[in-house]
């Protein structure tokens, strides 16, 4: 009970019952399966990781039942899975060369009460403000430098302490491989990369057992039944295992070293809590209902399990995002899914000693090579490259590789701050006279750095004229905004004119628009677009479109061509490269870039009556659609389709009242008939009907609506270009459903015959940040 937690009050009467109801430990099935799921994934992994470190093979075992009961049961996220990490291993195999490994535990338990003290002093949210591309350049880093080492192993060798030498030692080491533990490691490879694409219905099935579990087991089956002569695991009896002692050495060094691991379990700890409740959020239902994560409470959950588990002579412990991932994909609702997988590898490591013993290092290796390739995340790369922080990102990967994670995780932060630095200060003033107007136009941040360079600038304009200063920018200091009101009051003094257009910084710097202009700001959620114009004086009739459309193309010249001109000029240069095909009605509700949040260049959109994919191989009068498609897919390239339905469908509503859409004396009841499909889903004697999560539809014209987006991608399953790149791998297809009056968009999901819209309010995370709601394979399985 809290300390201030108030007093019980005295009953005047007693209850009937007064026995006190005993508490039950009770473990949902869904978090059952969701813990052997990730026992399944930790076992191979913890004992990979410690042959990776060169720690004792056992240590990787008690870091994984540690970092499962303690963190599961003290941490503030519930669902986030704790134990040996490969983010660590460099850090751990380091800290082993230099100090030994009863010293390395000691290290693991200062730092266990470093992770305390933080966490006492409330400072976590202070991690998260570490750039991403400090982060993303690390793993890379560390991924690389795993890779390395592990390929001398798989090559049936033994690496060195450092990237370098790992690399000048390896063509010696391709002369002289082991073709056992070659054979090995390519056969657990193999596994691993086959094993997630099975196909077909027993492929789905087969895909519940983790890859890399299969991949371990099958290498040692292998190697057991053909009698390979090669390295195996050896796990010592646990009355010989070593548990932690002093670290001795340079003061200055241990303090390093404390703080290093401190600083990668910390941040890769905090940064997994963040993405794990991004998943959480993404999931429908009531095991959804789980509360953002303590990060604080987080850093001390973490910080006991490392002097626990350094302790008990285990590796160093962070979050893991794979078992972490498979533990929320795993539906587990609550951290008892955590607790109970630490618990199964502490049952293995005392009952399954033999047949562990089976497994040959080789596929280890494998296994965590494969772990450190996919730490150089191709989504990350491309994310900072987006964000121009490339030079940040590279400059930790190689500081990691080349000097080490705590010096090149110093060395990013630097080129970060650097890199703001130079961003906050390059401000680009020009000046140039256009029919009279003279246009001063500021580019970037208007600090007090620039107010010299403004001043010259603004002094070029003549005593008189028209001057235009035009602000493109985020944000405008008070000696900048001091200067450019002094400079504007001196030049209307003088007879001048001065019109200052943008707004930075909470201060209105335009002059006020007049009633007549539309005031509706570019990149600001839509509202009602019409009363923008209130108060504008009525158009002659057959002239108020006409007009409209011009106050909304001079809306757009004025205001927001200024800010998408440079991308624009870009994508005119580079030409379109769109990610998605977005297939959808031409109703004028349905705005694409708003319920998409997309821009330019981003989406391939094809709009027509009733979303509607004519199927190939009918004479129908009508290819434009099936270009469309071909086109997208065979020369764009895209990822993705989009099928997206809306509700209140005209074209669906015609094909409902209109004696089934049958007729085609006009044209479009001749396109309508494409539609006829759904409408014969809808009436046929299905048992599952296409619906909404938590509810099932509204009405007939809604069940049509739903109905004919699955009926339509199994007609874009038929065109000869998307069947292709299905079974290539290179495309996805997707459903959705917008409802017009909820503004709310709904991603299919289940199986075809079991199709469920579900609500994706709170949006779904891109990035390998993010997990996707739906997608439909070749097969047909959504």
């Amino acid at each position: 009970m809290s300390a201030c937690a108030p007093p019980h009050t005295q009953h005047p009467h007693p209850p009937h019952n007064p026995a006190p109801a005993r508490r039950r430990f009770t473990v949902a099935g869904a978090d059952l399966s969701a813990a052997v799921a990730v026992f399944l994934i930790a076992l191979p992994l913890s004992l990979g990781i410690a042959l990776a470190t060169g720690a004792p093979l056992q240590a990787g075992l008690v870091a994984a039942a540690v970092g499962g009961i303690v963190v599961g049961r003290l941490g503030g996220c519930p669902l986030q899975v704790s134990g040996p990490a490969a983010g660590l291993t460099v850090v751990t195999a380091d800290l082993i060369h230099r100090y030994g490994w009863r010293a390395t535990c000691g290290i693991t338990v200062l730092a266990g009460l470093a992770q305390l003290g933080l966490g006492c002093l409330r400072v976590a949210r202070g991690a998260l403000a570490v750039s991403p591309a400090v982060v993303h350049g690390m793993l890379a880093g560390i991924g690389i430098t795993i890779a390395v080492a592990q390929l001398h192993i798989v090559l049936g060798g033994s690496p060195d302490s450092s990237v370098l030498a790992n690399l000048r030692a390896l063509p010696a080491q391709l002369a002289g491989l082991h073709p056992a533990a070659v054979s090995m490691s390519a056969l657990t490879l193999a596994l691993l990369l086959a094993w997630p694409r099975l196909p077909g219905r027993a492929g789905r099935l087969l895909r519940r057992v983790p890859a890399a579990l299969v991949a371990v087991t099958g290498a040692a089956a292998t190697a057991a039944l053909t009698g390979l002569s090669l390295p195996r695991v050896e796990l010592p009896s646990w009355h010989s295992h070593a548990l932690a002692g002093l670290p001795e050495g340079p003061a200055l060094g241990l303090v390093a070293a404390v703080l290093t691991t401190t600083l990668v379990c910390s941040v890769q700890s905090l940064l997994g809590a963040v993405a794990v409740d991004k998943l959480v959020a993404a999931r429908t239902g009531p095991q959804s209902r789980i509360g953002r994560s303590d990060l604080d409470r987080e850093l001390l959950g973490q910080g006991a399990a490392n002097i626990v588990s350094g302790a008990l002579g285990g590796l160093p412990i962070a979050g893991v995002a794979v078992r972490s991932t498979a533990n929320v994909n795993s539906g587990a609702v609550s951290r008892n899914s955590t607790m109970l997988h630490g618990v199964l590898v502490v049952v293995a490591a005392l009952l399954m000693v033999p047949i562990l013993e089976e497994i040959p290092l080789a596929s280890l290796a494998a296994l965590v090579m494969a772990v450190g390739i996919q730490m150089v995340s191709l989504h990350h790369i491309r994310t900072v490259t987006r964000h121009r922080e490339v030079p940040v990102y590279a400059a930790t990967t190689l500081g990691v590789v080349l000097l080490g994670v705590l010096q090149g995780v110093f060395l990013g932060v630097a080129v970060a701050v650097a890199v703001a630095l130079h961003r906050l200060a390059r401000t680009r003033i020009t000046h140039h006279e256009k029919e009279g107007v003279h246009h001063v136009r500021v580019r970037g941040q208007l600090t007090f750095l620039a107010v010299p360079r403004l001043s010259r600038i603004l002094h070029l304009v003549p005593q008189g004229a028209h001057a235009v200063v035009e602000l493109d920018g985020s944000f405008m200091d008070h000696a900048a905004y001091e200067s450019l009101q002094d400079w504007r009051s001196s030049h209307t003094a003088r007879g001048g004119t001065a019109e200052l257009a943008g707004r930075r910084d909470g201060i209105r710097t335009a002059e006020q628009a007049p009633a007549t202009e539309c005031r509706c700001r570019p990149w600001t959620p839509w509202r009602n677009h019409q009363a923008c114009f209130a108060g504008a004086p009525a158009a002659p009739e057959g002239q108020g479109a006409g007009r409209e459309l011009a106050r909304g193309i001079s809306s757009f010249q004025r205001n927001t061509a200024p800010l998408v001109r440079e991308e624009l000029a870009r994508l005119a240069r580079e030409g379109q490269r769109p990610s998605q095909l977005f297939l959808t009605c031409a109703d004028s509700r349905l705005v694409t870039s708003m319920i998409t949040a997309s821009g330019p260049g981003d989406l391939f959109v094809v709009r027509n009556v009733g979303n509607l994919v004519p199927p190939p191989g009918e004479d129908h009068g009508d290819d434009s659609v099936a270009a469309a498609i071909e086109y997208a897919v065979d020369v764009l390239g895209v990822r993705s389709i989009t099928v997206c339905g809306h509700s209140g469908c005209g074209a669906m509503q015609a094909l409902l009242t209109t004696g089934a859409g049958q007729g085609d004396s006009t044209p479009l009841q001749r396109w309508l008939r494409h539609g006829l499909p759904s409408l014969a889903r809808t009436a046929g004697d299905h048992p599952e009907r296409p619906r909404l999560a938590g509810r099932e539809p509204a009405d007939a014209v809604e069940l049509l609506c739903l109905t004919n987006v699955v009926q339509q991608l199994a007609h874009l399953r038929a065109h000869e270009s998307v069947a292709r790149a299905l079974a290539e791998g290179a495309l996805e297809l997707h459903g959705m459903y917008f409802h017009v009056g909820e503004a709310q968009a709904y991603l299919l999901a289940g199986t075809e015959e079991q199709a469920v819209f579900e609500d994706v309010a709170g949006g779904i995370d891109g990035g390998e940040e993010a997990r996707e709601a739906v997608r439909v394979t070749s097969h047909g399985q959504v």
